[in-house]
Formats: C-alpha cells, sequence, structure tokens
C-alpha cells in the first residue's frame, strides 16, 4: 500500500515533469547545477521525516556515503549560526553537485526551477531559468504541485502523531537521525 507522503511525491513529481516539458529549453536545471543548494531555508517535518528515512535508507546501502553526510549536517549543525547563502546544504554532494539524498529531497527542493507560485501569490523561477522570457511566457509554464492541499493534510496528521509541528532545516532533521528511528516507526 502506498503512503500518503509516497502519494503526495507522485503528484509532485509528475506535476514538475509537465512542468519541465512546458519549460522545454527555458529551464536549465541539470544535475551538478547546484545554484539552488546554497544556503540555509526552512522545511517542513514532514519533508524532515523523508530525509530521515531516506538517510536510513542510504545508511544501509551506502554507509560511507551517509557518514559524510551526516558529517557535513552536524558540521552545519555545530556552528551555531545559520547557514551562510553561500554555504552548501549538507546532502549536497561537493564533488559531484549532486543530491546525495535526491530521492528524499524536501518538497521545496522538489518544485525549485519551474514557475511555482508562492504563498504570497507571487510566481517564482530560479534565477538561472527563463532569462529572457516574458512573463507570459513564464505564466505558460506554471503547473500546480498541490492542487489537493495534500501536503498541508499530511503534515497535519504527522504532527498529531509526534508533537513534532515546528519548521526545520535540512542538517537538523539529518544531524543525529540515528537516534530518531524510533520516532519512524
Amino acid at each position: 500500500m502506498i503512503s500518503g507522503d509516497d502519494h503526495l511525491i507522485q503528484i509532485v513529481d509528475a506535476a514538475m515533469v509537465e512542468a519541465a516539458r512546458r519549460s522545454g529549453p527555458w529551464l536549465l536545471c541539470r544535475p551538478g547545477c547546484a545554484q539552488c543548494c546554497l544556503g540555509e531555508f526552512p522545511i517542513t517535518q514532514l519533508d524532515a521525516e523523508r530525509l530521515r528515512r531516506g538517510m536510513i535508507e542510504l545508511e544501509a546501502s551506502e554507509p560511507a556515503k551517509a557518514a559524510r553526510v551526516r558529517q557535513r549536517a552536524q558540521e552545519a549543525v555545530a556552528r551555531g549560526t545559520p547557514m551562510a547563502d553561500d554555504d552548501a546544504c549538507p546532502v549536497l554532494d561537493p564533488e559531484t553537485g549532486t543530491c546525495d539524498l535526491y530521492a528524499a529531497r524536501p518538497v521545496t527542493c522538489r518544485v525549485f526551477g519551474p514557475p511555482v507560485r508562492s504563498e504570497s501569490g507571487d510566481l517564482g523561477v530560479c534565477e538561472l531559468c527563463f532569462e529572457g522570457a516574458s512573463e507570459a511566457e513564464i505564466a505558460a509554464c506554471e503547473v500546480e504541485f498541490d492542487p489537493d492541499e495534500l501536503e498541508p493534510a499530511l503534515l497535519s496528521e504527522l504532527e498529531n502523531r509526534t508533537d513534532l509541528c515546528a519548521e526545520t532545516t535540512v542538517a537538523l532533521s539529518i544531524a543525529d537521525s540515528k537516534s530518531l528511528k524510533d520516532l519512524l516507526h
């Protein structure tokens, strides 16, 4: 049986495939392009849970890689200050410029690049994409990635089940995920 989060990710990923199709050559996102992987940004506890599950899977399949990811996350947390705008996300492999937890990445990461409407109603795109495009060309590429608002419902369910309700960060969610295995079961 597919979980609610897996269903959400299927919906989001399908919407992003459509956004990429509509965007065509305007969308420059490719492996190794990591402009969106810099700086700190808030993620939901639903994203954090997905990242922790991803870390558990990575530890089972590639323990050395998982140890490097955890080390980068622990170093980011140990600094005690928010990441600088040019600090790489702890799950970004510094050698390849790709995400070590790509399949488990937060929704924010999944939807960055193509035109996505923010909570304020603004239509935003990656600053590297759509250079020279008109507002109409950008708007034509927009897709709604959670039309049934499944994410807020799943987040509410998770918060009620775990008492975790604050936003967090990628680094905080995985720095000590070994101790959180029980939370996920």
